[in-house]
């Protein structure tokens, strides 16, 4: 019987496809360090955003070059997600030189940002599988063909708004990879997180769409008073409890050149700050507020919309504006960034940076939609309830 078993083993493997029967697998390591969690963005549609680790293990194996990633769910033989080359080098951390491929040399780790869209009225999945191809000057063509992770299937926080009326640019939000809150990993104490991973910089802009008032002739000179969110109330976004506040922290000069921050925590990073805990496990932060504006402190019950501070400019920041994040830990050293959607808000459609300052194309807000339970995506302008 286990003779017979043998033959037959080797005579089913001698008519498998040969693309399986000749691949090499690559001596690269590949995970998933947190698992993804579905949420609805602005743009109506069901996102998962999360980081693929890969590291060319081996000192001897030579420079390992993707030539791209498909992204499969459960077991579906359709890629839901499929990149080339060039596009690998624009969601991956330490990017490459212009216009060169991606390329990890022995011994390096490279973090590739996935956004995932799925097809409108499709179904989550529960786990994702990775495949990834390598061109290699040492060896042949080699293959990841695995990295399986479980979607998280907890259900995306609805919250109020963390601001009242007024037009605010979502700024630096969720779905660009190479953005200082998606692309910042931070190491600390053994954990490797990405804290901002959801985080927004609400920036206040008049009805064109500028972010100072007018009549600012110099904007390097420019006041707090001429930037139009600067003192606005930011508000609970849902009933909670103070867990840590910072205040007293000297706000800078608008657009003033910023020092290096004096250590990746919540103390070095924020300025002036509101962390809330809204949920078992689940903080929501709000930093660089107006110095001497906090009228909350650590153990307080606090309510939706309730005022807790005003908008600054303190800490890590070059102009006036809020960040706001949720995240899985109280501090920000060490947090998973979570995602999370508004309840309700206005979409006024896109707008870019330079269109901030009146550079290139005017800027006109687009026909208004009422939006419920999403996330602004980045660079969009919306507008919250003014109650």
């Amino acid at each position: 019987m286990i003779r017979n078993a043998a033959v037959a083993l080797l005579f089913a493997l001698s008519f498998m496809p040969s693309a399986y029967a000749e691949e090499t697998w690559a001596p690269v390591e590949a995970r998933v360090p947190f698992a993804p969690s579905a949420f609805v963005g602005s743009d109506g549609l069901t996102h998962l955003a999360y980081e693929l680790h890969v590291t060319n293990f081996y000192g001897d194996s030579g420079a390992l070059k993707p030539q791209g990633l498909k992204v499969f769910g459960d077991d579906a033989a359709l890629p839901l997600l499929v990149l080339d080359a060039k596009a690998l080098a624009t969601i991956v951390k330490p990017a490459p030189a212009e216009q060169k491929p991606v390329a990890i040399a022995p011994g390096k780790r490279a973090v590739f940002f996935v956004w995932l869209t799925l097809p409108a009225g499709s179904p989550v999945p529960h786990r994702l599988r990775h495949r990834i191809e390598f061109a290699a000057d040492k060896h042949a063509t080699s293959v990841l063909d695995g990295a399986t992770v479980q979607v998280g299937d907890a259900k995306t926080l609805t919250i109020g708004a963390p601001l009242r009326g007024g037009r605010w640019l979502a700024h630096e939000g969720p779905g660009a990879a190479q953005s200082h809150h998606w692309g910042s990993l931070v190491a600390v104490n053994g954990a490797l997180t990405i804290p901002q991973r959801y985080a927004l910089d609400l920036v206040g802009v008049d009805e064109a769409g500028h972010v100072m008032r007018p009549g600012v002739k110099d904007i390097q000179k420019s006041t707090y008073g001429d930037w139009i969110g600067y003192g606005a109330d930011v508000l609970a976004v849902a009933d909670g409890v103070v867990r840590s506040t910072r205040d007293g922290e000297q706000e800078h000069p608008p657009l003033s050149p910023q020092p290096e921050p004096t250590s990746l925590t919540t103390n070095g990073l924020f300025g002036n700050y509101v962390v809330l805990e809204i949920a078992p496990g689940t903080f929501a932060s709000y930093a660089h507020l107006q110095r001497g504006s906090i009228k909350v402190k650590p153990g307080d019950h606090v309510h939706r919309g309730q005022v807790l501070a005003q908008l600054g400019q303190s800490g890590n920041s070059a102009a006036p504006h809020l960040h706001f994040q949720l995240s899985n830990a109280a501090t920000f050293e060490g947090s998973e960034g979570v995602p999370y959607a508004f309840d309700r808000f206005d979409y006024l459609g896109p707008e870019s940076e330079a269109q901030l300052f009146g550079q290139g194309e005017p800027w006109k807000a687009a026909t208004v939609e009422h939006r419920q339970a999403q996330m602004p995506l980045n660079d969009v302008v919306i507008q919250f309830p003014d109650s």
